[in-house]
């Protein structure tokens, strides 16, 4: 007996081809399969650092798997820039609404034997508010280690975004944020033969 096929990992593999920062110039190309990476890898980092420095008691390994996922609705409604999704109360509903439907869609190309399982790493709303704030402060992180790629590779339209989401990351004051701040991120600024020396 033949098993139905699911396309939801074919789909999920077409974030590749979803552009980030559409509406920048930019010099240094980002898609969105490539953000996801950095920000599961990121929001891992911080779980583990809250939990080792900071007496924290989450899960990074489920923290690091839904943030795999967590622009994995953009595959169907692209990617829109947060200035515009958040321009006014009405377009940020409008646009989470979109987002839910998008996730029930995702969630729909499963087989409905794995829906269930997979549902706490499609839909947000499942995921616990320490989750929620880790995956965002890594996303953020993301966003800030971009801006600062290209203001160094001579891009100062990127200026203002680097400035405006480090802002937000020192005034959110999530202690491993500041950590990784303190003694990560300066090494993003480093050439390649300073890192291996």
């Amino acid at each position: 007996m033949s098993r139905p096929v699911s396309h939801f990992f074919a789909y999920i593999s077409r974030l590749r081809w979803i552009k980030r920062w559409g509406l920048m110039r930019n010099a240094i190309d980002e898609n969105v399969a490539t953000h996801s990476w950095e920000v599961a890898t990121l929001a891992h980092a911080l779980a583990l650092i809250r939990n080792e420095q900071f007496g924290g008691s989450v899960n990074a390994d489920r923290i690091a798997a839904a943030a795999l996922y967590h622009d994995a609705t953009e595959v169907i409604t692209g990617d829109l820039p947060t200035p515009v999704k958040y321009h006014s109360k009405v377009m940020r509903q409008a646009f989470g609404d979109i987002e839910h439907k998008a996730e029930a869609e995702l969630l729909a190309l499963l087989p409905p034997h794995l829906q269930k399982v997979f549902a706490p790493y499609v839909q947000e709303s499942a995921l616990g508010e320490e989750e929620k704030k880790l995956i965002k402060a890594a996303d953020r992180l993301s966003a800030w280690l971009k801006c600062r790629a290209e203001v160094a590779a001579g891009n100062r339209e990127f200026e203002p975004a680097a400035a405006q989401i480090h802002r937000r990351l020192t005034e959110e004051t999530l202690p491993e944020v500041t950590y990784f701040l303190e003694v990560f991120a300066p090494s993003y600024d480093q050439p390649l033969d300073n890192l291996l020396g």
